[in-house]
């Protein structure tokens, strides 16, 4: 920054959350930053000795001793005993290391004149031997030593002030050197143990490749004991990674990731590393307890202060002058004048002497009322229209009765939940809001839920070509006035309409009623649907005869063409509307969810799908995912803007949402916690690289209880001159949304085949981009993976393998499904989708699944989604963040059966497939997993965490269990280590200058632009 006192001496005494005196006493809720701590890393104060507890790493291939032992001592078995069975490629390889040059010397170390941050020299690449050999008289152990090594910091007694807190590691092989939690902290993956694999047998050690368990295993212990301050660290956890963010100045990870968090300052040095610059939005996300509640702002009928030329809101990188007369906007550098009622002066620094005082100068993410001028109708408490399907589909599979419940449960409560008081069901839906119900079949049945009335009126509309609302008053209810009233007509209407079971339903009609409904006030709808709406106006047909599977024609399959679905989304959005499906398919059947969902979609919503839905298996999970529904953070009658420093400008912006024209903001029916959006900046000039890059999102929306308001998110990068710096910066899990989104939003313009070509080229692009610019000498064989992105190959890998885009046939309402889901994930629920976590339950230890001494359940170490790693006899929980499968080998122990399921089941036939939780029993194994479980259902995104069982050569969901070990040859793709041979097999033709974009199975040029820097993103 060439002008320190802009910021008004930000970072000036900001005590650090994880000093010394604080490491074993977590402050839950830290005071106010007195600034952005770090904007000059000068400032911050030294860290004390690491906790003897991070002193040694576990294994990962050492399993824990449980005392009961479920099954004999048996040899663990052997991976990859026959090679060619796994690594078909590996042959053609030569010898392959990850790694950079091991000889090369450290650079000095230079501080930065004045930079947001980065401090220190980052990462230069992962050296881990995969099949070489060291250079001659190099030491094994010090292989991974390359040059600019922040894990090397760790590795001394002493920590020094100015560090980065969460540093890359250095993997230690000697006990002499032992490796502590906190060096895994930068995401730079894993620690490998043992020695490098000699290269006479010319295959590769899968022992050896980044694990991605283990990268998250490592972080997640570190943030169990430490806050994550926003603006010291630059090297943003894990997304999957439980963590208390101390916001400083700067959002959080869990609302904002930037791609890159040190920026070049030109698009030609951003070209040499392949990566998109991009920013993934989730501005309503669910905060981690202990953190601090985001304040809420009101600054009268004025508003809050912002910038006359480019509307960008007050901030706490926008600096004062002339006394405090006139504020400095920190995105077009124009001077404003101070409001007479916001002045106050400044003290010789420039700072304003109540800036302590002020939440909009001190935190990064912060909500603003506003006034009458940012409304477009008067604000309302949330409505909520309930559309319930009451065709035969519907009735005969118990999901009419299992959806009332579901409702039930949301807006009241179960039946285990009686006992608490009443105030937690106050809380389900906020004051204000109102609650309306519509059935539908071939008609629509519109109820008076008034609280008067003994039981609900009936009002049917049989006028499906031009619906209207046959009611004003009693439609829309407080659900605490009219529980009786609710309450009896839903567990009523099972047997309402068991008798008249129409078999096709009308939604395009119901859905056009509903719209006429709530356009007065706006609102979200949640609508169930269990058949193919074959009648009346909308009406749809099966598209998907499954002859076009694995063709080119199949993208047509993935959209719409229908106007009238198209039109009532538009109009939804117009009124500030959205909608939530709840899709079931008992037989398996076609519903064109590519249609159907189209509305969701567009207006902010989303689809719950039950492809093989059984209403006992199922329920509680459709249950859970109702109140889920109701009860999650959501805005609605929304409108995004985000905005950027000078020299950069938006390029594009993906996710589920509605825009009209490219300058034009985006718009959203509704918004809830759950949804993201990816934005890609594009440069329009250079960047000053004594400056910072500048980036603000504002959402205004509608809150449930009905008030106005801007949820306001900054962030800050540093510029750098080169592209060098900006590689040891890189946020992998927002790299991997933003290309995830990408690819999603082209799948109606490209083939599959051609995404998955490009997706394959962009990584190609990204790796060897960072070999040919970034990288030492070293020698040809050596696959060298940035510090920052060892496991993006196996993430991409996990999304060419997803329901969306992977080879061979699917059903194409399960991949629009999957491809729209991606689109508005976050990066957690992302993370998880690409990459399930998996948890051997026979081999817990004891104190798993329990707390610690400090109160935090201690987790077992995850899995790698690999066959080679299931044991004979073992249990696992496999997660994806959609489903949870509970997968027992056919020999599993009779006594851990008893232990996990109860006294007299000792066989495998003898549990019920249909059950979709553990009992509650009084044995240690069942308390451990019924913990773990709880704090997984915790630690994902949307979807609810309910068991389905998968025992071997018994259930089918076992296919959905071999599907989701990413690392083995399955979902038409290589396995992990084929992949990798694969990919450096191209890295090494373009270091050659052979490389042909056309090899790749005929894909064209178009994987260089897959995640472009150019306008025409796809040329």
């Amino acid at each position: 920054m060439s002008d320190f006192s802009m910021y008004h001496a930000l970072g000036e005494g900001t005590p650090n959350p994880n000093s010394s005196n604080k490491q074993n006493e977590l402050n839950p809720r830290p005071p106010i930053a007195a600034g952005p701590a770090g904007y000059q890393q000068a400032g911050s104060p030294a860290f004390g000795n690491t906790p003897q507890q991070y002193l040694h790493s576990p294994n990962q291939n050492t399993p824990p001793v449980q005392d009961p032992g479920y099954f004999p001592p048996q040899q663990s078995p052997s991976v990859y005993q026959n090679e060619h069975d796994i690594n078909n490629l590996t042959n053609q390889m030569g010898t392959v290391g990850l790694g950079v040059d091991s000889a090369s010397q450290p650079r000095p170390h230079k501080k930065k004149d004045r930079h947001a941050y980065h401090n220190i020299e980052g990462p230069g690449g992962s050296s881990q031997a995969f099949n070489g050999v060291p250079q001659a008289g190099t030491p094994s152990q010090f292989l991974d030593q390359a040059s600019p090594q922040p894990g090397a910091q760790w590795q001394q007694a002493q920590i020094t002030p100015a560090m980065n807190q969460f540093p890359a590691a250095a993997p230690m092989f000697s006990p002499a050197n032992p490796a502590t939690s906190a060096q895994h902290a930068a995401r730079t993956g894993t620690p490998l143990g043992g020695t490098p694999v000699s290269s006479n047998q010319g295959r590769v050690d899968p022992e050896q490749i980044p694990s991605v368990p283990r990268s998250r295993d490592a972080v997640a212990r570190y943030y169990l004991e430490h806050v994550y301050p926003t603006m010291e660290n630059h090297h943003p956890p894990p997304a999957l990674v439980p963590f208390v963010a101390y916001d400083q100045g700067n959002s959080s990870p869990r609302y904002a990731r930037l791609t890159l968090n040190t920026i070049p300052s030109s698009a030609d040095a951003l070209a040499t590393t392949a990566l998109p610059l991009g920013l993934i939005l989730q501005p309503l996300a669910p905060q981690q307890e202990g953190e601090q509640a985001i304040p809420v702002l009101d600054f009268g009928d004025t508003g809050p202060p912002r910038c006359r030329r480019c509307r960008a809101y007050i901030n706490p990188f926008m600096s004062f002058r002339s006394g405090g007369n006139k504020f400095v906007c920190n995105m077009c550098s124009f001077p404003n004048d101070v409001p007479a009622e916001y002045f106050a002066p400044t003290d010789p620094s420039g700072v304003r002497v109540d800036r302590l005082q002020r939440p909009e100068l001190t935190l990064g993410t912060v909500d603003f009322m506003v006034p009458k001028e940012y409304w477009s109708k008067e604000p309302v408490g949330l409505r909520w229209l309930f559309l319930i399907d009451v065709t035969a589909e519907a009735v005969n599979r118990g999901f009419l009765d299992d959806f009332c419940e579901g409702i039930i449960n949301a807006l009241y409560g179960g039946e285990n939940d009686q006992s608490q008081d009443a105030e937690n069901s106050q809380q389900r839906i906020p004051p204000g809001a109102k609650v309306g119900i519509v059935t539908y079949d071939k008609e629509m049945h519109f109820y008076n839920l008034s609280a008067g009335l003994d039981k609900a009126q009936m009002l049917v509309m049989s006028e499906i070509e031009d619906p209207f609302v046959p009611l004003s008053d009693g439609l829309f209810v407080d659900p605490e006035e009219s529980k009786a009233v609710i309450t009896s007509l839903l567990t009523q209407l099972q047997n309402m309409f068991s008798e008249v079971k129409n078999p096709e339903p009308a939604l395009l009609a119901t859905l056009n009623a509903a719209l006429l409904a709530l356009a007065p006030t706006g609102g979200k709808i949640v609508c169930s649907l269990s058949a193919l709406p074959t009648w009346g106006p909308g009406r749809l047909f099966l598209r998907d005869d499954g002859n076009l599977h694995n063709t080119d024609a199949e993208k047509k399959l993935l959209t719409t063409e229908h106007p009238g679905y198209k039109k009532v989304a538009t109009k939804m959005v117009e009124s500030g509307i959205g909608i939530d499906f709840f899709m079931v398919a008992p037989s398996g059947g076609y519903l064109d969810i590519a249609t159907i969902g189209h509305v969701s979609a567009i207006t902010g919503g989303g689809v719950f799908y039950y492809p093989n839905f059984q209403s006992p298996r199922d329920a509680l999970k459709l249950s859970k995912e109702i109140k889920h529904t109701v009860t999650r953070e959501t805005g609605y009658q929304a409108l995004m803007k985000v905005r950027c420093s000078n020299g950069l400008q938006v390029s594009a912006y993906h996710g589920n949402f509605y825009h009209h024209t490219f300058g034009a903001d985006l718009e959203f029916g509704v918004i809830d916690a759950d949804k993201a959006i990816g934005v890609m900046f594009s440069y329009d000039g250079k960047l000053d690289p004594k400056l910072d890059a500048h980036f603000q999102s504002a959402l205004l929306y509608t809150t449930a209880s009905g008030e106005r308001r801007v949820r306001c998110n900054n962030l800050v990068a540093s510029v750098s001159e080169g592209a060098a710096e900006a590689m040891k910066f890189v946020d992998q899990d927002a790299v991997v949304s933003i290309i995830a989104k990408e690819a999603a939003a082209r799948m109606t313009e490209k083939s599959l085949k051609e995404i998955r070509g490009a997706l394959t080229e962009k990584t190609v692009d990204i790796l060897a981009g960072y070999r040919k610019n970034f990288t030492g000498n070293n020698p040809p064989g050596q696959l060298v993976l940035p510090e920052n992105l060892k496991e993006f190959s196996m993430f991409i890998l996990g999304l060419v393998k997803s329901r969306a885009f992977k080879g061979g046939k699917e059903p194409s309402d399960r991949r629009v499904h999957d491809a729209r889901m991606i689109k508005s994930m976050g990066p957690l629920e992302l993370s998880l989708y690409l990459y399930p976590r998996i948890i051997a339950i026979h081999q817990l230890d004891e104190k798993d699944g329990f707390a610690n001494e400090n109160g935090h359940l201690r987790m077992p170490e995850s899995t790698r989604a690999s066959f080679s790693k299931v044991e004979e006899g073992g249990v696992y929980i496999v997660d994806n963040g959609q489903i949870c499968l509970l997968w027992l080998h056919a020999h599993v122990s009779p006594n851990l059966l008893e232990d996990l399921f109860g006294e007299g089941i000792k066989s495998l036939k003898q549990l019920d497939a249909f059950q979709s939780t553990l009992p509650v029993l009084e044995t240690h194994l069942n308390a451990q997993v019924r913990n773990i479980l709880q704090y997984l259902e915790g630690n994902r995104g949307s979807k609810a965490l309910t068991i389905q069982l998968a025992r071997q050569g018994l259930d089918g969901a076992e296919y959905e269990f071999a599907r989701l070990l990413y690392e083995d040859r399955n979902n038409e793709a290589q396995s992990y280590v084929d992949w990798l041979v694969h990919v450096h097999r191209h890295i090494q033709l373009e270091l050659a200058g052979q490389r042909k974009k056309e090899d790749t199975d005929g894909l064209g040029s178009m994987g260089s632009t897959f995640v472009g820097l150019r306008t025409p993103y796809w040329g």
